[in-house]
């Protein structure tokens, strides 16, 4: 554990000593039926006669999606795991009541089978450095619990100690970037603003998160917004801005609701408005909602989505720190970016290089998903490798499957084979290996996942969200899925794959905006890795992880074939040939696909995609 999160847990002792249930609300818990957990709860403790005396809040993200609906019970920070409303009923009786820990109810450590109590003797946990997350799960989204962990003290240091330049310099030799995907170093940013010449200037956090599997920025705004509001003001205060916008996307309900609540309890508290903390400084922050639009991701789209108009890219130079908003110098960090600020300031730019690289400092935090045991957020020092991350935290590939390929920074990132379960994740180093952090999505990937899928299922999203402004984008990705489809099909030829490189290459050099330039990536990436999958569906028309359903025809595997003839004599189209002796075929020109000899074979030597009869049923279940 680092020295900087050991003072932060020091400073998290809770002054209560009465009981307090934090109920997880993020995403996954909600649709695995926390509100239900919450409703037994709330029930339980009324008929005990002991509602409104044990608070019992709805938080953000606790971070282990894979084990919900989690509570956490204080004053012990006992974290209780898959409930249910009995469950919860229980806890009421058994814990809040009689003073006993549902030790069934707890986390079991799955190689020990050890009980663990609290959260941070977890693996997936213990494993951390949670920074930007540090109040994420473990406290309530008020702005009372906020000022308990020394809320807005970094404000206060900014205001009272600091010049704007001062500010500034601290923030470039913390040598923080964007979080948001660019990696752009963010003190830079922040000067190019503050020496930008306007009588009035803005600060926009970026909160349009729309990476499919990504779910970072929402859940720091759903669980900790005053940490972003805070980096907000101090942004404002340093680049000379006296307006600040959340731009979120109208898909993120319960972030806008937890912003709006976050801002007027800032207003109420004197922490955002005029003259706060009366030192001259004012600045204020409005929410504008996205209609979920991927595009509006880039700078300059979301400028043109605020204004009101339609959220198109515009080509750079100028660039938003020049000329943003109504024209105006603007700074725009995402979510993450701004929730590091407060820590900057308050505890020092040292400290923060104390964890991560030289060149990528701090932590950086990953939204775990796919085939992978524990999903959820996972916030790692920059540097990290793979292999950390999916088998020491993320708890490795269920199912005893063997790890394939990890795609990170979404439909703009790239894919890491084997081969790079060992290199640092940072900037830099994805980056030379072809992929990206991007803003840090992780999606895991096994044996069963075919590649060339996989690359269409990305073109098809970014094809969707092309904003159709230039003709690379618009009309390339178009014909880039179309070839995919093809293939998946069984219908593409060895010529295909060339000319979905150069017209990949030709997004990538020509495009107006990053998502046409980045839409490419997995393409390009899952070619150089596993082109020997594109290659069967081409020359075979075979799907080896037998996922597309075109290509899933039966096959006689030869080495397990024992030529007994009763396929042959059961197929009601007279596809199958052979003699005994030698293993059969079929013809699958004549083939009708009624599956009677996958099911027939004794031997179970006929596949289905590369699979089994065991496999293809419970796939196709």
């Amino acid at each position: 554990m680092s020295t900087l999160l050991e003072e932060l847990m020091q400073e998290r002792v809770r002054p209560e000593t009465e009981h307090r249930i934090l109920i997880c609300g993020g995403i996954p818990c909600r649709s695995l039926g926390c509100r239900k957990v919450q409703e037994a709860l709330d029930e339980e403790l009324q008929q005990k006669g002991l509602a409104g005396q044990i608070p019992v809040d709805v938080i953000g993200c606790i971070g282990d999606c894979s084990q919900g609906p989690s509570i956490i019970v204080y004053p012990e920070g006992i974290v209780y795991q898959k409930l249910g409303p009995d469950d919860a009923r229980t806890i009421v009786r058994e814990h809040i009541i009689g003073g006993r820990v549902v030790e069934e109810l707890l986390h079991r450590d799955p190689h020990s089978e050890e009980i663990i109590r609290k959260r941070e003797e977890m693996p997936f946990y213990r494993e951390q450095t949670r920074l930007v997350l540090r109040n994420c799960g473990v406290i309530s989204p008020h702005i009372d619990d906020y000022l308990k962990y020394r809320g807005y003290a970094a404000l206060a240091r900014a205001l009272a100690e600091m010049t704007p330049e001062e500010v500034i310099d601290e923030i470039k030799k913390s040598g923080l970037r964007g979080r948001g995907g660019g990696g752009f170093p963010t003190g830079r940013k922040w000067e190019l603003v503050h020496q930008a010449h306007g009588d009035e200037k803005y600060v926009i956090c970026n909160a349009d998160e729309g990476d499919p599997g990504a779910f970072m920025d929402r859940s720091i705004l759903e669980g900790d917004p005053h940490s972003v509001l805070e980096g907000m003001i101090i942004a404002g205060y340093a680049v000379g801005a006296s307006r600040g916008y959340i731009y979120v996307r109208a898909e993120y309900p319960v972030a806008l609701r937890r912003c709006r609540e976050a801002i007027a309890q800032a207003r109420e508290k004197k922490f955002l408005g005029g003259n706060i903390l009366e030192k001259g400084f004012s600045f204020d922050i409005e929410i504008r909602t996205g209609a979920g639009a991927f595009v509006c991701g880039e700078e300059t789209a979301l400028i043109s989505s605020l204004h009101g108009t339609r959220g198109d890219p515009e080509p750079k130079p100028p660039f938003p720190a020049q000329k943003g908003l109504w024209g105006k110098p603007t700074l725009i960090n995402n979510v993450e970016t701004l929730a590091n600020i407060p820590l900057i300031i308050l505890h020092g730019s040292h400290r923060f290089t104390e964890l991560g690289t030289e060149r990528s400092p701090g932590t950086k935090v990953f939204a775990l998903a796919g085939k992978v045991r524990h999903t959820g957020l996972v916030e790692v020092p920059l540097g990290t490798t793979l292999r950390r991350i999916i088998f020491d935290i993320g708890g490795g590939i269920p199912g005893n499957k063997k790890f394939k390929a990890a795609q990170t920074g979404g439909p703009s990132g790239g894919c890491l084979g084997e081969e790079a379960l060992d290199i640092p994740m940072d900037y830099d180093s994805l980056q030379e290996a072809g992929s990206m952090v991007g803003s840090g999505g992780l999606i895991i990937l096994d044996e069963d996942t075919c590649m060339v899928d996989l690359a269409r299922f990305y073109l098809d999203f970014s094809q969707d969200e092309s904003c159709g402004k230039c003709t690379p984008c618009r009309v390339g990705s178009k014909r880039l899925l179309e070839i995919l489809q093809k293939i998946t099909e069984g219908k593409g030829e060895e010529r295909d794959l060339e000319t979905l490189e150069q017209l990949a290459l030709l997004m990538k050099n020509s495009s107006l905006c990053g998502l046409g330039r980045a839409a490419p990536n997995p393409l390009l990436n899952t070619l150089r890795l596993f082109r020997e999958e594109y290659l069967a569906h081409i020359r075979e028309r075979r799907c080896p992880a037998g996922v597309c359903r075109s290509l899933m025809r039966p096959r006689i595997n030869p080495e397990i074939c024992k030529a007994c003839g009763i396929c042959s004599r059961i197929c009601p189209s007279q596809a199958i040939t052979g003699a005994r002796g030698t293993p059969y075929k079929i013809d699958l020109e004549k083939c009708s696909d009624c599956l009677r000899c996958l099911e027939e074979c004794p031997f179970d030597a006929i596949t289905r995609g590369g699979r089994r009869l065991a496999e293809a049923e419970a796939m196709d279940r």
